[in-house]
């Protein structure tokens, strides 16, 4: 199966039926518009060199020009490479370098931008630009290829996506993805969501993440996606204009939306269900979810190593609202239906299904990937036997609930990002009156998580808390950086030095459980 037949199949059946709704720039595609586009990129990639294998780097907000992008890349049998326009040009830069790019594509917003990661760059690589005010070029190289079916020997287990984490160190790490475990993760999907015909998904997410399989997920269907870059009053406005059915919120999305001023007023009955994810969600803010938007609710937990793993489903969450298993809403639900998810020590083995013994979730799935570019050390590290080692850490109780318990590799999930906190302390070491520091995730109603700074000055040495935030600000992309700083005498540490971070969070997430 090759990812791109999602657009050939509904070109075929109903050429006319909507495919993207692109809110930005006031465009619509039809499914069989869609469809000629892609194979005229496809082939003009061809014409200009690329082969089977070769990388197709993309910076960009949500388009209807970076949908094109990833199908023809599928059609073509190349690898797209989204990139995380967040962050600061020398990170974009070591990811570029990283993959290789033939092709590089951005949106004219990003002008600015590339070049300035253009000259940090050794490789030879061929600069696209679409947009509004852009150079054209994008556009030029699709007209130029021929309007006819690519016949490539393309799918199944070939790679086709790769996306950026981050690793223990902090630095990002390409999570190399085929047709075939984007297909498994995409009907793991389709069975937790219980995808109709009628749907209409709004992708809220930036497509540089995973979420973007889902909204594939809904064009398989045959579904419309409205793309929007997320705004609360935005997104209620789309979903009473567009009639959408679905979506994928993170804490800080549904907090706002619920914080718009006359939410009431909005027509949201169209609304089927939402799924939840990308961090913590406070058990008030899931209760409050559900009474203000009329629809179910479900969880996803996943990794962009294996796309959703576990999902807390519509039903669980009715009963715990209704008393019966309350405590549920703290888990991020059971193993999804093509995954088998456990928690284990060191060793391998099961822990009890307690509630209490911790252990490292690891998960059994054709949606995993199938390695990390470039990286087979890492590799043989996360994927072992079968199994995926996430690096989280969780307990499960006798009918298989997980509840996460820490993030292994300290990473910090705000806002549905993933902060490492090595790149902010590496920030903070930027100033010179700082010894040591360590930086930690805490509870934040709005956020999910929420960074903290904790540091130890030089003797003699002093600083503001805005001084902190400010230097790690200007090494850092903005939703990196410390929203508060403690100043302290000294950090814990274990015998072998190592500071205890967990020592420095347990008080305050004990204090977000007592509240809920």
């Amino acid at each position: 199966m090759n990812i791109s037949t999602i657009i050939s199949k509904w070109a075929n059946l109903d050429p006319e039926r909507p495919a993207l709704v692109d809110v930005p720039s006031n465009r619509r595609i039809s499914f069989g518009a869609l469809e000629g586009r892609i194979r005229r990129l496809t082939n003009a990639l061809a014409a200009a060199g690329l082969a089977k294998g070769d990388r197709v780097g993309v910076l960009s907000k949500n388009s209807i020009e970076y949908f094109e992008i990833y199908y023809a890349c599928a059609r073509g049998g190349f690898i797209a490479q989204p990139m995380n326009w967040r962050l600061a040009d020398a990170e974009i830069a070591r990811i570029v370098e990283d993959g290789e790019p033939s092709v590089f594509v951005s949106e004219r917003e990003f002008r600015e931008t590339r070049d300035a990661v253009r000259g940090q760059l050794s490789l030879d690589i061929s600069y696209l630009e679409y947009g509004e005010g852009s150079d054209g070029s994008y556009e030029a190289l699709l007209e130029s290829g021929a309007d006819e079916d690519p016949a490539r020997n393309v799918g199944g287990d070939d790679p086709v996506l790769i996306l950026y984490t981050g690793g223990t160190t902090g630095l990002s790490k390409g999570a190399l993805h085929t047709h075939h475990s984007l297909y498994m993760g995409m009907l793991n999907q389709t069975v937790a969501e219980r995808i109709v015909p009628g749907d209409v998904y709004m992708l809220t997410g930036q497509m540089f993440h995973i979420p973007v399989a889902l909204a594939m997920n809904y064009m398989a269907h045959g579904c419309p996606v409205v793309l929007m870059n997320f705004e609360a009053k935005a997104a209620l406005e789309i979903i009473q204009a567009e009639r959408v059915s679905a979506f994928l919120g993170i804490t800080t999305m549904l907090n706002w939306m619920m914080a718009v001023e006359d939410f009431d007023s909005y027509d949201l009955s169209s609304l089927r269900n939402i799924q939840y994810g990308g961090g913590p969600m406070p058990a008030s803010v899931v209760k409050a979810a559900l009474d203000k938007f009329p629809c179910t609710l479900i969880q996803g937990y996943g990794q962009t190593e294996g796309m959703t793993m576990t999902f807390l489903s519509q039903e669980d969450h009715h009963e715990a609202v209704n008393g019966n298993h309350a405590e549920r809403l703290n888990s991020c639900g059971r193993e999804g239906f093509v995954t088998r998810v456990r928690v284990v020590d060191e060793a391998g083995h099961d822990v009890p299904k307690d509630g209490s013994t911790p252990g490292e979730i690891i998960v059994q799935s054709e949606a995993n990937m199938v390695g990390y570019w470039r990286k087979p050390e890492l590799t043989a590290a996360t994927l072992r036997d079968g199994w995926m080692w996430t690096g989280d850490v969780a307990v499960w109780d006798a009918e298989g609930y997980v509840f996460i318990v820490d993030r292994a590799k300290d990473m910090i999930i705000s806002g549905g990002e993933n902060i490492y906190s090595t790149q902010v302390e590496a920030a903070i070491h930027k100033h010179p009156g700082v010894l040591e520091c360590a930086v930690i995730g805490v509870p934040d109603d709005e956020w999910g998580e929420a960074v903290k700074a904790v540091v130890v000055m030089k003797p003699g040495e002093t600083a503001t808390e805005q001084e902190i935030i400010d230097i790690a600000r200007e090494h850092l992309a903005s939703y990196q950086k410390p929203r508060s700083v403690d100043f302290v005498e000294s950090l814990p540490k274990a015998p072998t030095g190592k500071i205890l971070k967990r020592d420095l969070r347990d008080p305050y997430w004990q204090t977000q459980e007592k509240k809920v």
